[in-house]
């Protein structure tokens, strides 16, 4: 198997599933399976900062994730959102308390600080801090010590890990909100390219550009061409109900089908849904029968790559969970879970704690 995992695990994998689970997996079409650092390793260190794209590395990620939003000049910077009174201490600045306000971004209403208000010189005086503080009261301690760091900054990083560890390491960005920054005058497709143009690591190295958008992956398609081979694209898939920000006439579910998937891949390589787009949980939150989605998905040409396996009991399905609490770390059931979804065939996965992907894969922590 290309997961490393041995017959015996994948029979037992295979029979702790639904019985409607199809006897043998999709046939995979990617090399080998990619773990794929969510957010650096956001289980470990506050997300989006040097230090957890470290861990990541450190701990065998294939890919590091930035996701990349816009300053009021025009650079990229990497925060999960652009809205960052969750992952800075830009509260605790009196000077900026008047930049507070509302917005309306992919129609949901947002009250914060926003990066477009903000130019890159002041964003550098915010100092990260950890998202899900309740969850991952450990990260905390780290709130104070990293600042926001550029997509520039992020890549030399990488590449400089790349060296030292005589490794390639992917790099796979997400442009967010890219219909609502190219409204407000800060497109970002062109400056994703750019960026990578002007590195001579992402001139070679793996990169993977995604977006839950249609219509930039498509202007993307064309610019690329058959010129940069190490560029590839993926269509990120959210709720089935929901509807990509740029287009209202289809939802996340109608692209799922055969004929979405299709049309997908007249201009991605790869598709990005939720895990449980895969093997759904039923009312009991136990895992359900796997969905075709990974099957059809192969059969036009697409890999899979699904978000996101997270190592706290509250993130599992009821099947590996134990009875230390929701916010409790269960390493092992993480690493279950994912050996679940890998037998589904899926080509890469993202997770919080790439060292507990490393071991679903290779039945042992990456040594660092």
């Amino acid at each position: 198997m290309r997961h490393a995992l041995s017959s015996c695990a994948l029979a037992l994998i295979l029979g702790a599933l639904p019985m409607s689970t199809p006897a043998s997996p999709a046939k995979p079409i990617a090399a080998k399976v990619l773990v794929i650092g969510h957010r650096g390793a956001s289980a470990l260190r506050p997300e989006h900062t040097l230090a957890s794209y470290a861990v990541a590395i450190a701990d065998g990620a294939d890919f590091v994730e930035p996701d990349l939003v816009s300053t009021k000049d025009g650079v990229l910077v990497i925060r999960h959102e652009n809205e960052i009174s969750g992952t800075t201490d830009v509260a605790a600045h009196p000077e900026f308390a008047a930049r507070r306000t509302t917005k309306t971004v992919d129609g949901i209403t947002l009250t914060g600080w926003f990066t477009e208000d903000f130019t890159l010189a002041e964003l550098k005086t915010l100092r990260a801090r950890e998202r899900l503080a309740d969850v991952r009261k450990a990260n905390t301690a780290y709130d104070g010590q990293f600042s926001v760091p550029t997509f520039d900054e992020m890549i030399e990083f990488v590449a400089a890990e790349a060296s030292a560890r005589h490794r390639v390491i992917g790099i796979i960005p997400e442009i967010k909100h890219g219909t609502y920054f190219r409204g407000i005058g800060l497109p970002m497709e062109d400056s994703v390219l750019a960026t990578l143009a002007e590195h001579a690591y992402t001139r070679t190295a793996p990169v993977e550009i995604q977006s839950f958008e249609v219509g930039n992956l498509k202007y993307l398609h064309d610019k690329l061409g058959k010129n940069h081979p190490n560029v590839r694209l993926l269509q990120l898939m959210d709720d089935p109900e929901q509807h990509p920000a740029d287009d209202s006439s289809v939802t996340y579910r109608q692209m799922m089908t055969p004929a979405g998937l299709k049309a997908i891949a007249a201009y991605a390589d790869a598709i990005g849904p939720s895990t449980r787009s895969i093997i759904p949980l039923g009312k009991d939150g136990r895992l359900a029968p796997v969905t075709p989605l990974v099957h059809d998905a192969h059969a036009v040409g697409l890999e899979v790559h699904p978000y996101t396996f997270r190592p706290e009991n509250r993130f599992l399905a009821a099947d590996f969970r134990n009875a230390s609490g929701d916010d409790a770390r269960n390493e092992a059931g993480s690493v279950a879970e994912i050996r679940a979804y890998l037998a589904t065939g899926i080509d890469a996965f993202f997770t919080d704690d790439p060292a507990l992907g490393r071991q679903a894969l290779d039945g042992g922590l990456h040594a660092r």
